[in-house]
């Protein structure tokens, strides 16, 4: 008798695990490994580092406000290589650690560790283009911090005053320069609407390629084609025995 209730407490534990398997893979909510998205963010941040650093001393990146983007045409080879590249595999590789280390093997939450790699590291990249290093991570984080573009007499540094006993030819030279000063501002700032909006659509360019990325490599991580019809043939993750 007390076999008999011991057997059948079993089986109502074993049906109970399998309805609660078949729930689970009709709900199937993801569990988000924070130390996973955490090493993947910074492996997103390093590596878009590296890439920015080698651009810049490949010069394909060039700092600083004098060399700010007024017609998306003029923009190098180059930099356009390393922009794309250093933005998409940079995520593609945060994606991909992060979905490694949590040891994902489906599609859906490998994606969702991916895109929240990407939320993660993007305010990371805003702060450091708060402080000035979002061009160390290539020329399109670069537009993150506007500031840098939108100052009101960008790089150009003014004619010091004449001394009251000036010379003709001093006065004329200073006319000339002051003159120069004037022009290199005045198109300064007839140029800053169109440089703010090439920033930022460089900058939007940019975090789209990395959320791309991010989602790609994670994809790949978990190892399962990737095709969006492989979920109605795969072997569900959580079955009875």
């Amino acid at each position: 008798m007390l076999v008999a209730q011991q057997e059948s407490r079993r089986m109502d534990t074993f049906t109970r695990g399998g309805m609660d398997e078949v729930r689970h893979e009709r709900w199937a909510h993801c569990h988000v490994n924070w130390t996973a998205i955490s090493v993947g963010a910074l492996t997103s941040l390093s590596i878009a580092l590296l890439f920015g650093l080698i651009g810049i001393a490949l010069g394909a990146h060039l700092l600083g406000p004098e060399n700010r983007i007024v017609e998306m045409k003029k923009l190098g080879v180059g930099a356009l290589i390393f922009s794309v590249c250093g933005a998409f595999f940079s995520a593609a590789a945060g994606g991909w650690v992060a979905a490694r280390i949590a040891g994902i093997l489906h599609s859906e939450p490998a994606i969702i560790h991916g895109a929240i790699v990407w939320l993660v590291t993007v305010p990371l990249i805003v702060m450091a283009a708060a402080v000035g290093a979002g061009s160390m991570l290539g020329g399109w984080y670069g537009g993150l911090a506007p500031a840098s573009t939108t100052t009101a007499n960008g790089p150009f540094v003014r004619p010091d005053p004449l001394v009251v006993s000036a010379t003709p030819d001093e006065i004329a030279s200073y006319n000339t320069r002051l003159a120069e000063y004037n022009g290199n501002v005045k198109q300064w700032q007839d140029d800053t609407p169109r440089v703010t909006r090439n920033s930022a659509l460089g900058a939007i360019t940019a975090l789209l390629l990395a959320l791309v990325g991010s989602a790609i490599g994670a994809w790949i991580a978990c190892g399962e084609p990737m095709n969006f019809s492989h979920h109605r043939t795969r072997k569900p993750m959580y079955h009875t025995p």
